[in-house]
């Protein structure tokens, strides 16, 4: 059992995937002290990410990686509480959000909606991002798991879906990326399974998307959602996103290029 440190009138279990967050997970479970349950569900970390876990008081469970959605959908069913607090490993609340969820939880409004948003702020590049669509980058984390459920793609653009949502007013926060290199790595990681989305929906290649899209995305993130405003990371970001949208449109063309060549 975690130990908590505040008492709530509402019991929360926290639920948390993961793979390989040694450097994480302990700030993630520490920034939630009143939760009376952890829940964590590991995809076969081999940096000690599921000792430091148990260390903190965490219930770990080991499944192998089935997607996002999956992965989240167990995590939620092995919580003991009907209110879930759902952070990934790389995430933690702040400070403030700390005290808002710890009131909510003791008031008698909690049970007027199904869900709760939080604005999510990343740190990246030595600064907080605020600009080129990442902040405030709304995403719903606390949730009854009776009235609410993960959907969406099988292996990325999960979420909770909600009936009846509000919003919060202070941030879970999110440290995405070590350095750049992660970044780059990340980028070619989810343009991947955006590919393999995109053609399991049964989209095609399109030349003219794979010409403008990138551009598009870049004068998207840098200009119209103010990205320069955050100097030379808002920039490296801009051109980060352009990129993983090219090379998502590149993957789906060598998909139906390697699926062509199976069938001559």
């Amino acid at each position: 059992m975690h130990n908590s440190e505040a008492k709530t009138s509402v019991p929360l279990s926290l639920a948390i995937i993961c793979l390989n967050e040694a450097a994480n997970i302990e700030r993630c479970i520490r920034s939630v002290p009143f939760a009376a349950e952890v829940v964590v569900v590991d995809s076969g970390s081999t940096d000690g990410t599921r000792e430091i876990a148990e260390r903190c008081g965490a219930k770990v469970y080991e499944r192998e990686w089935r997607g996002f959605r999956d992965q989240k959908r167990l995590a939620t069913e092995l919580c003991s509480h009907d209110w879930v607090l759902s952070l990934d490993a790389d995430e933690a609340l702040s400070p403030e959000a700390q005290e808002e969820v710890l009131n909510l939880l003791n008031s008698s409004q909690l049970a007027d909606f199904d869900g709760y948003e939080f604005p999510r702020l990343s740190w990246h590049l030595g600064r907080w991002i605020y600009h080129g669509g990442w902040y405030p980058d709304y995403q719903l984390r606390l949730y009854n798991r009776r009235r609410a459920q993960w959907e969406g793609g099988e292996h990325v653009h999960e979420r909770v879906h909600a009936p009846r949502a509000k919003r919060l007013k202070s941030c879970i926060l999110h440290w995405p990326f070590v350095d750049l290199s992660e970044q780059v790595n990340t980028n070619n990681r989810y343009s991947s399974l955006g590919a393999v989305e995109l053609h399991s929906k049964g989209k095609k290649f399109s030349l003219f998307k794979l010409l403008t899209k990138p551009l598009s995305k870049f004068l998207e993130t840098y200009l119209i959602k103010g990205g320069f405003r955050d100097g030379m990371p808002g920039f490296v970001i801009a051109v980060g996103a352009a990129y993983s949208v090219f090379l998502k449109f590149a993957k789906l063309w060598e998909i139906e290029r390697l699926k062509e060549n199976k069938t001559d």
